[in-house]
């Protein structure tokens, strides 16, 4: 059984990738397969010197912060997501902001449009066209707040990308919806038990020339959508030194600006996943591409150095393709072959003898502290192939270890400088042994004593292909 569940998985795998080379190559785009190690993502907008790059870790730090720079608009906010909710507070102080008053406020003054997926065409996921209907109504009703519903997607497949724009001079690109949907992303670092799933997530705050790409994206959107030509941004003024890029998914044949699509975030995770020489650092809500899986593999195969070293840190139970990111595991834990290279952990949050899971919602990858790329791509064929998406991507290596410090002593509980060893030491001094006791402690049924807990491998490797194989279906 294990000998033909390894050939079927095997066989799908493999058709699922030829698909998307076939589909790639029909557009144009099969270059971004077969990216070369290392540089910047081909196409425009190519990437701009001069910007200011902050990374925000966790709804406490971001949306305050959002809040805060919505406030002080002097000409117009354009925001997308996938879904909100009307009354999310993005502030829990005394004077909570609430998005509707904070929006409906703003577009008394100045121009407010809000781009939202239209919802499924049919009932069976969340949300559906009708809930989201409904929260444009309650978003807007006696406001002046414009909010167009895009149903230009792909069938079965979303526009997932979350961006901010606030007068063409500062963006926020990254995983944070402002909804309360499955549950609430205003969370801090500390993880504090709140009896319900803890969020995990990240956003960027972004000023600079960068910004005007951001803003160009939103502008081609909002025309295909509505009709209406906004005029194009101007780009701001250099507010920094750090070089960005901003990379996006958009499917062919959705919008007529773009016929055949940009997957350049595919492209951007290729060129750094296979120049990778000692550290690669995943945050992600789902783990089931076959294309990153391939080069992940061939990275535990054929490891680069002595020290280099595969970390992952996803949700215990991710909200859809949960077998297929564990079989996924399976089949690098494979490869790793016991060499020790790889480790995949999750979070929980602590109270007393119980413990909430954390959703790890952040998209986060960071490779050899030299490249760091957020935003709201998962590493599924959904987000890399067939919804709508942005990241922001900086060759920075200040900005990409001080981002891996953070989350790391966020996930160890520790001090920045108890975690600014080397990454392969402080990996198997302190992520190996504190995942593995509470690994095994929550199996035996015995009250967690620390958030970090090793993610167990266990599906077959034809599970992990349930998510591909609904992609290779439905892709056309």
């Amino acid at each position: 059984m294990d000998r033909a569940d390894h050939r079927l998985g095997a066989a799908v795998g493999y058709a699922v990738r030829a698909h998307h080379r076939r589909r790639l190559g029909r557009t144009g785009w099969l270059a971004a397969l077969d990216a070369r190690p290392g540089g910047w993502a081909a196409e425009e907008p190519q990437p701009r010197p001069g910007n200011s790059l902050e990374i925000l870790i966790d709804g406490a730090e971001a949306l305050p912060r959002m809040a805060t720079q919505l406030a002080r608009a002097e000409s117009h906010v354009h925001i997308a997501g996938w879904y909100f909710s009307p009354d999310f507070a993005l502030a829990r102080d005394e004077e909570p902001a609430i998005l509707r008053d904070l929006l409906a406020g703003l577009a008394e003054r100045v121009e407010v449009r809000v781009l939202v997926w239209a919802g499924a065409p049919l009932p069976l996921f969340r949300p559906s066209r009708g809930m989201v209907r409904r929260m444009r109504e309650s978003l807007c009703k006696g406001t002046q707040i414009q909010c167009a519903l895009d149903k230009k997607e792909r069938p079965m497949h979303c526009h997932h990308e979350k961006t901010i724009v606030i007068d063409d001079r500062i963006a926020f690109v990254g995983g944070i919806d402002l909804t309360s949907e499955s549950s609430d992303r205003f969370d801090s670092s500390a993880h504090h038990a709140r009896g319900q799933v803890g969020w995990h997530d990240a956003s960027a705050q972004i000023t600079g020339p960068a910004v005007a790409d951001v803003a160009e994206h939103f502008r081609m959107r909002w025309q295909e959508v509505t009709g209406e030509k906004l005029a194009s941004p101007v780009t701001p003024q250099p507010a920094g030194n750090v070089e960005l890029q901003i990379v996006r998914t958009v499917p062919e044949h959705i919008y007529a600006a773009k016929p055949d699509g940009d997957f350049r975030i595919l492209e951007s995770y290729v060129r750094a996943l296979r120049s990778a020489r000692r550290l690669i650092y995943l945050e992600n809500q789902f783990l089931w591409s076959p294309e990153i899986a391939e080069i992940l593999r061939d990275k535990l195969l054929r490891p680069p150095a002595d020290d280099f070293r595969l970390l992952i840190v996803l949700p215990a139970k991710p909200n859809a393709g949960g077998d297929d990111t564990r079989g996924m595991l399976s089949e690098l834990v494979e490869a790793d072959a016991g060499a020790g290279r790889l480790l995949a952990c999750t979070l929980f949050a602590l109270a007393g003898r119980l413990a909430d899971p954390v959703y790890v919602h952040a998209k986060i990858g960071i490779v050899d502290d030299a490249w760091l790329t957020i935003g709201s791509a998962n590493l599924n064929d959904h987000s890399l192939f067939n919804d709508t998406e942005m990241n922001v991507v900086a060759h920075d290596t200040a900005i990409a270890r001080q981002t891996r410090l953070r989350l790391w002593a966020e996930h160890l509980e520790l001090s920045i400088e108890q975690v600014a060893g080397e990454p392969a030491q402080v990996i198997d001094d302190y992520w190996k042994p504190i995942s593995k006791e509470q690994l095994a402690r929550h199996q035996a049924g015995q009250p967690l004593t620390h958030r970090l807990v090793r993610l167990p491998h266990l599906s077959k490797r034809t599970e992990r292909l349930l998510g591909p194989l609904q992609g290779l279906l439905i892709d056309g």
